[in-house]
C-alpha cells in the first residue's frame, strides 16, 4: 500500500521575458510516496529546479504558476497562504540547496542558525535546541561538533558546509526533504561522501527525498524512481533499475551516454547530444527532442507524442506508442 506524500498534476511555469514568454515547465505530473526517493534529472534549463521551488512556494513573483492540483499530504499548495507555506518550509518540508554559502547566513555562527531553525517551529528551550544541533552535526559526520557551533560558514570547507546544510534540514524532522543538486559544487570525493550520507540518513530516519540532478550517475545508487525532464516536460519515468537497464526514450539513452571523457579538454562526446539545447521561449514543434534525436522522422517534427502509462512507468515517444505510425513493437 502506497502513501502519497506529494502530488503534482499538470504543473505549468511561464516566465515573461523581453524576448517573449519562456515556457519553463510545460504541464508535468508526478507523485511521490512516503519513504522513496524520486529523482528529477535533466540538463540545465529543463525546469527541474523550478519545479522543486514551485512545490515550496519560493518562485519569483514574475513566474506564472498554474496546475490542476498540487498537494503536500493534507495541504493544498495552490490555495495555501504565505503563513501556511512559511510553517511548512524548514519544518515539514526542508530543502538542501546547491551552494550552501548562498543559503547559510555569513553573519551568524553555525550554532545560532541551527538553534533558530528549531525554535522557530518548535516550543523548545535554547539548550534543547543546542543539544539537537550537536546530535545532528555528529550524525552527519562532523567531528568536534561542539567547536563547530561557534564557527561561521566561511570558516568551514565546502564539504563541511554542505553537511551543516543537511543537519539544518533535519532539525525539525521533516516529512519531505528536497535536495537541489546538493553535490554539484563539491569535488568528486566529497560528492561520494555526501551521497553515501544521504543514503544512510534515508534508511535511518525513513526520509522521503525529491532529488534534483543533471547527472544520472549521481542518483543511480540513491533514487528509487527517476523522472527525466526535457524542455519542461517529463519524457520518461521509471524505477531506477528499469531506467538504467532499459531506457525507453532516446533522450534518456543520450543522457546515459553523455559521460565525461578522462581528458577534460575533450569535454562531452558529440555523439550523445550534439546539437544545442532548444530555446524554451520558442520550443520546437511536434516532439521537442526531434532536433537532437537520431531516430526522428518527419512525423516527429509535426506531431507531439502522447504520454504512455504502464505498470512500470511512463514515456512520451512515438516509437513506444502502439497507435503511432512509427511504432515497431516491443524490442526488449
Amino acid at each position: 500500500m502506497t502513501d502519497t506524500i506529494l502530488s503534482v498534476k499538470n504543473l505549468t511555469l511561464d516566465i515573461p521575458t523581453g524576448s517573449g514568454m519562456l515556457h519553463a515547465v510545460r504541464g508535468i505530473d508526478f507523485d511521490l510516496n512516503r519513504g522513496e526517493t524520486l529523482s528529477i534529472v535533466g540538463e540545465s534549463g529543463s525546469g527541474k529546479s523550478l519545479t522543486a521551488l514551485a512545490v515550496i512556494g519560493l518562485l519569483g513573483i514574475s513566474i506564472q504558476r498554474r496546475a490542476d492540483a498540487m498537494r503536500f499530504e493534507e495541504v493544498d499548495l495552490l490555495k495555501a497562504n504565505r503563513r501556511t507555506l512559511r510553517n511548512l518550509r524548514g519544518n515539514r518540508v526542508a530543502m538542501i540547496f546547491q551552494e550552501p554559502m548562498t543559503s547559510l547566513n555569513p553573519a551568524y555562527m553555525i550554532g545560532d542558525q541551527l538553534i533558530e531553525t528549531l525554535k522557530l517551529h518548535r516550543t523548545v528551550s535554547t539548550e534543547m535546541a543546542r543539544q539537537r544541533a550537536l546530535e545532528l552535526l555528529e550524525k552527519v559526520g562532523i567531528t568536534a561538533a561542539e567547536s563547530r557551533l561557534g564557527q561561521y560558514p566561511h570558516q568551514l570547507s565546502g564539504g563541511l558546509r554542505q553537511r551543516v546544510m543537511i543537519a539544518l534540514a533535519l532539525m525539525c524532522e521533516p516529512d519531505l526533504l528536497i535536495a537541489d543538486e546538493p553535490t554539484t559544487a563539491l569535488d568528486v570525493s566529497v560528492q561520494s561522501q555526501i551521497l553515501n550520507l544521504l543514503g544512510e540518513l534515508r534508511r535511518e530516519f525513513g526520509l522521503t527525498y525529491l532529488f534534483i540532478s543533471h547527472d544520472l550517475a549521481v542518483i543511480e545508487h540513491l533514487a528509487t524512481r527517476v523522472a527525466v525532464m526535457y524542455l519542461g516536460r517529463i519524457v520518461e519515468e521509471a524505477s531506477v533499475a528499469d531506467l538504467f537497464d532499459r531506457p525507453r526514450h532516446p533522450y534518456t539513452r543520450a543522457l546515459l551516454g553523455s559521460v565525461l571523457t578522462p581528458d577534460p579538454t575533450q569535454g562531452v562526446p558529440e555523439t550523445a547530444l550534439g546539437t544545442a539545447y532548444p530555446n524554451p521561449i520558442d520550443p520546437p514543434s511536434g516532439c521537442a527532442f526531434h532536433p537532437r534525436c537520431p531516430l526522428a522522422t518527419a512525423h516527429c517534427k509535426t506531431v507531439g507524442p502522447r504520454p504512455l502509462h504502464s505498470p512500470t512507468g511512463r514515456v512520451e515517444c512515438h516509437l513506444e506508442d502502439p497507435e503511432s505510425p512509427l511504432f515497431k513493437g516491443d524490442t526488449a
